[in-house]
């Protein structure tokens, strides 16, 4: 399967418009978050092993924003085969590359797709470990906490849900400082300035980051049980919550 890169953002747009997960963003997606998400791949392992943990023989394991298919993939190989697989996105043009994908890499079990916005809720059946992998940030804030309860309502007893998000820091001094850093991985991933500045500008009102203390008060207060931090690097976190 060719990646092809890029370059939505290398030329200068004229009018700004916000992000969107149109097929300009699809057909280089799997390039875009590799380049822009620090440890990407790690991360994609990082969930891999923790759904293995938690997923049960029988039971379903669900990706909120699924995009073109990547976490769900990485899972299969890891995952008991008895466990249905369930990606669920909001962008048409992302369920379509998804599912060429699931056919590409021949999964061993059926991988179902289904069309939703999580800021309508959803019903998830019968499921032992949900994730959302830089998802929740593109939901209305206002929404998440009852997304939140949702899926927790929904889980199993002793189910994990699996968030990654872009945070904030605690502290505005170190905010700028980690964004700064964050800046100079994407040009040390041959992102230029351009690039940057009018991805972020096209982002701005799209992709609202909370600092991860704000993302824990809401599991806590949705009634999960426990969680933990297991991936931070520096304004990007990953937290692990049990039912």
């Amino acid at each position: 399967m060719e990646i092809l890169q890029d370059k939505i953002f290398k030329f200068k747009i004229e009018k700004s418009s916000d992000f969107r997960f149109d097929k300009s963003v699809v057909d280089v997606f799997d390039d875009m978050v590799v380049r822009s998400v620090p440890f990407y791949l790690e991360i994609q392992r990082m969930i891999a092993e923790i759904s293995q943990e938690y997923a049960r023989p029988g039971s379903s394991v669900y990706d909120l924003g699924c995009s073109t298919g990547t976490t769900l993939i990485g899972l299969d190989k890891m995952v008991d085969s008895s466990a249905s697989f369930v990606g669920v996105d909001e962008s048409e043009e992302m369920l379509d590359k998804c599912k060429t994908n699931f056919v590409e890499n021949n999964p061993r079990r059926q991988m179902n797709v289904v069309h939703a916005d999580l800021n309508h809720g959803l019903i998830i059946d019968n499921a032992s470990v949900v994730i959302l992998c830089l998802t929740l940030q593109f939901v209305r804030p206002i929404n998440r906490p009852r997304l939140l309860q949702s899926v927790y309502k929904q889980l199993q007893p002793g189910g994990a849900l699996i968030l990654v998000e872009k945070i904030l820091c605690e502290n505005s001094t170190f905010n700028r400082q980690f964004i700064k850093f964050y800046y100079e991985m994407k040009k040390r991933n041959h992102y230029d300035e351009m690039e940057i500045v009018q991805k972020r500008e096209a982002l701005e009102n799209v992709l609202i980051p909370y600092k991860i203390s704000e993302n824990i008060q809401m599991l806590e207060e949705a009634q999960f049980k426990s969680s933990e931090v297991f991936f931070k690097w520096y304004n990007f976190a990953g937290i692990v919550a049990i039912k």
